[in-house]
């Protein structure tokens, strides 16, 4: 089959969810609320889900690769973490208080305990406000106002760090020395004067372009594991520890996507390095909305009101001191009912998350060998509870032009082809899994693969 007589198979089996969209067009820009859930020619619409699986508007089941691209570890409507969630609220009786309470502390010491580098840390509602605060932290520690970041690396939606994440490798310029690249419109002109844009596991080029902007950049912010499958070396990460040391840069490690998926003590724990700031999201809210912005107690400590006033305090007969003290508020930060559901993620992951690398390892071989027994070489780059697939010449994905070489067009046809057989991911994206992705839906997955290679 062609990959137009596979898309034409996927409108005849979910012609509800393209109704849906039509409607949805009607009323929300493009027809989705992010872009990332778009996909050619209108994406599935789900409504049900529970463990590994998904269940689409025209009943369609799925086992589901995506898991909200991430948070769900331990796949939809875990028992114990939805019992927690009808306890909370049962015991405090509201969704929210608006003052402190000691689940924020108690939060806090879970994630300390697994993150040493983590002195002292502040609750935000995404992994994307907390990469954008651990920034605006780097700029009122050091008074620098620049920032470094990598090739092909992700840290939200802000213009900041919407800068080479997904450049055209022929407009990227020297591979030692990329040239920043606009990600969006709406970027402010001088963006891109003040995001230097790094190459991914090249620490001698790192070392040339930070040396000569050291007395302008305030942190180096990463993805050790860009997209979440291509890892940095070991001796990369820690190379780039002690060059930001050195050059008097702080170091941000972006754990959105790794955190409690790699290890429990994420990426920093793997790769054995103490960052000054870490910034966290996803699982930590059992598919809640919540992020961490932790490190340094002496840099923390910009945003304690207890420093001076902010930008809240009028009783200073008019003459606040905010400008002394680095805002930070939030009225959803460290959510109660968020926090109790995250402990009790925690718990499980704990006892739950090495089956989980095993069996993640178990499918990422299994799929290599199913390609390799038809003659087509592909690479796996991954580590934890994640990975992708790349369809390539070569050995190793290294970077984000290595993975440029990737024949996309096979991957497409072949993921869209799955998706009629019951394996959802979006076209190209990575596998995420979860505690509850089971040898038995692995071996679903498998008769799935041979099932859509041979209508290919």
């Amino acid at each position: 089959m062609t990959l137009e007589q596979i898309l034409s198979e996927y409108q005849a089996k979910t012609p509800a969810s393209k109704e849906a969209f039509i409607r949805a067009t009607e009323n929300i820009a493009g027809g989705v609320s992010a872009n990332i859930k778009y996909f050619d020619p209108y994406p599935i619409f789900m409504k049900e889900g529970k463990g590994a699986w998904l269940t689409d508007l025209d009943n369609n089941k799925y086992v589901d690769y995506v898991l909200s691209y991430g948070p769900l570890i331990l796949g939809h409507g875990r028992e114990e973490i939805v019992d927690t969630m009808n306890e909370h609220l049962k015991e405090h009786s509201t969704m929210l208080y608006g003052t402190p309470h000691v689940l924020e502390a108690e939060f806090a010491e879970t994630i300390k305990k697994y993150y040493p580098s983590i002195e002292s840390l502040r609750y935000t509602n995404s992994g994307t406000e907390a990469t954008l605060f651990s920034i605006r932290l780097a700029y009122a520690y050091t008074g620098k106002y620049k920032i470094a970041k990598f090739e092909g690396h992700y840290h939200g939606g802000y213009n900041q760090v919407l800068v080479s994440v997904n450049p055209n490798v022929s407009e990227a310029g020297d591979i030692h020395h990329p040239t920043p690249l606009p990600e969006s419109a709406g970027l402010e002109p001088d963006q891109l004067e003040n995001t230097i844009v790094l190459p991914f596991n090249d620490l001698e080029a790192c070392r040339e372009i930070l040396t000569a902007h050291k007395d302008e950049v305030a942190a180096v912010i990463m993805e050790p594991v860009i997209a979440g499958y291509i890892p940095a070396t070991k001796e990369f990460m820690q190379g780039i520890r002690s060059l930001t040391s050195e050059l008097g840069i702080l170091m941000i490690i972006d754990e959105v996507k790794t955190g409690f998926r790699i290890t429990m003590g994420g990426a920093q724990s793997y790769y054995d390095v103490k960052p000054d700031l870490t910034a966290m999201g996803k699982v930590i809210g059992a598919g809640l909305p919540v992020g961490i912005v932790g490190g340094k107690k002496e840099i923390m400590m910009k945003t304690a009101p207890l420093m001076g006033s902010d930008v809240f305090d009028m009783s200073n007969s008019g003459k606040s001191s905010a400008k002394d003290v680095l805002f930070h508020s939030g009225t959803y930060n460290g959510h109660p009912l968020i926090l109790s559901m995250g402990l009790k993620t925690l718990e499980i992951l704990n006892n739950e998350l090495p089956a989980a690398i095993e069996r993640t390892t178990r499918l990422k071989n299994a799929i290599q060998e199913f390609y390799a027994s038809h003659g087509i070489h592909v690479v796996m780059p991954g580590i934890g509870t994640m990975f992708n697939i790349a369809i390539t010449d070569l050995d190793e994905i290294k970077n984000y032009r290595d993975m440029q070489t990737c024949d996309f067009t096979l991957r497409k046809k072949m993921d869209y082809a799955l998706l009629l057989e019951g394996v959802y991911n979006k076209p190209g994206n990575r596998y995420n899994l979860s505690t509850a992705h089971t040898d038995d839906v692995i071996d679903f997955t498998m008769e799935c693969y041979k099932k859509a290679f041979k209508k290919m």
